[in-house]
């Protein structure tokens, strides 16, 4: 989950990071009360979306009283920054900058550590750094057990080419964010720039958090950051209900046991759909241990998708049986029925594995309407693609 920058400045702010004063606001008038609040000067209205180069799109501005403040707000809010809208803008406290730098600390997963990066060269893309003058950018592994201490800290800054002083006042800092990462379970906590002000402070002018979702379970506080408005439905009902699952942009519903499995599967029916001109509109994973009610959840769900034509259930029985996915699929029809919604769109369903044999048996028995089963993951694919592609020409 990323967070938006006033929700990593206030987390920054919680765990002893210098960041200047700021506050959130929706309207204009929000913004000149929030520019009187801070003390009627010099403030940044920056624009809160979760994506890069705001700046270059117009969504960061100065301002030098509250009226400016009202009136940048107005520019900004509203405004569509790489397909992001502005539903609010954070007021925050001008500052006299001296210097700019760059610090991140991020899970490196190619080389399954953690890494540190660090330059004398913030306020820009690190990414255009990165290529064009890669010496610039000082990138110092981190152990996990060991973590940022102050020896590692001035490492870190040492090979970014701080010295003295500076070097003394900026390793602290990295030290604090560093605590950021580790006791919100972030995977990622860049400042961009961490500045030095003409009076020598030392401030955390801008900031990106990107947290473990794996591990909400340890931070029932990290509810406040979720973003309920921008959340896509479908995603916040199948989380209520504790599946698996990804929007996508396409018109094949697609249901499996197991990730590898599910991306596989999306694979494939994408390679069909070309023929027909359709794609995967989901991924679902029922997971290793999956019941009956929650088969019946992932297929409600994905039946209620109005971009869904057609479903392709792809399983192959282990801990999961192919017949407790069998009466999970009766189970749903069932209770789509109750709420009355008849399952119109077709199923194509390929069962393999444990107690397959059984499951036939219960669909058999069951006699679903516009139920097909298949013998290969290839062939049911196809047919779930090629019948898509009939409910778009019929116009279902």
């Amino acid at each position: 989950m990323d967070l938006f920058e006033f929700q990593a400045r206030d987390m920054f702010a919680a765990h002893g990071v210098p960041v200047l004063n700021a506050v959130v606001a929706t309207t204009p008038d929000e913004a000149r009360a929030a520019a009187e609040q801070l003390g009627g000067g010099t403030v940044v209205v920056k624009a809160q979306v979760k994506t890069g180069g705001r700046g270059k799109a117009g969504g960061v501005k100065l301002a030098h009283s509250p009226e400016e403040a009202a009136a940048r707000a107005g520019e900004i809010l509203g405004m569509d920054i790489k397909g992001h809208t502005v539903h609010r803008v954070m007021i925050a406290q001008g500052a006299k900058i001296a210097e700019e730098y760059y610090f991140s600390v991020l899970l490196d997963r190619a080389n399954r550590t953690y890494l540190a990066m660090c330059s004398r060269e913030g306020g820009m893309d690190i990414e255009t750094l990165a290529v064009e003058r890669p010496e610039a950018l000082a990138k110092v592994p981190v152990d996990a057990i060991t973590g940022i201490d102050e020896a590692k800290a001035a490492e870190i800054v040492a090979k970014a080419g701080f010295e003295g002083d500076l070097a003394a006042s900026i390793a602290p800092v990295v030290q604090k964010l560093w605590g950021v990462f580790v006791a919100e379970d972030a995977t990622l906590v860049e400042v961009n720039p961490l500045v030095k002000t003409e009076d020598g402070a030392i401030i955390a002018l801008d900031g990106k958090v990107s947290l473990d979702a794996n591990a909400d379970f340890r931070h029932p506080d990290h509810e406040q950051y979720h973003d309920h408005d921008a959340a896509d439905p479908f995603e916040a009902r199948a989380k209520a209900k504790g599946l698996n699952y990804v929007k996508l942009d396409g018109e094949v519903g697609v249901i499996g046991n197991g990730a590898g499995l599910v991306m596989s599967t999306l694979d494939v029916v994408a390679y069909a759909g070309e023929e027909y001109g359709v794609k995967p509109a989901n991924f679902l994973d029922l997971g290793g241990g999956s019941s009956a009610q929650v088969m019946a959840d992932g297929l409600e769900l994905i039946l209620s998708d109005p971009q869904v034509k057609s479903v392709f259930v792809n399983v192959f029985g282990g801990i999961t049986s192919c017949d407790t996915v069998a009466n999970g699929i009766v189970q749903a029809f069932e209770l789509l029925a109750s709420h009355g919604q008849a399952v119109t769109h077709p199923l194509v369903l390929r069962l393999d594995g444990n107690n397959a044999e059984l499951a036939h048996q219960i669909l058999a028995e069951a006699n679903l309407p516009n139920v097909e089963l298949l013998d290969t993951m290839d062939g049911a694919a196809h047919r779930a693609a090629e019948l898509a592609s009939i409910e778009i020409s019929k116009g279902a």
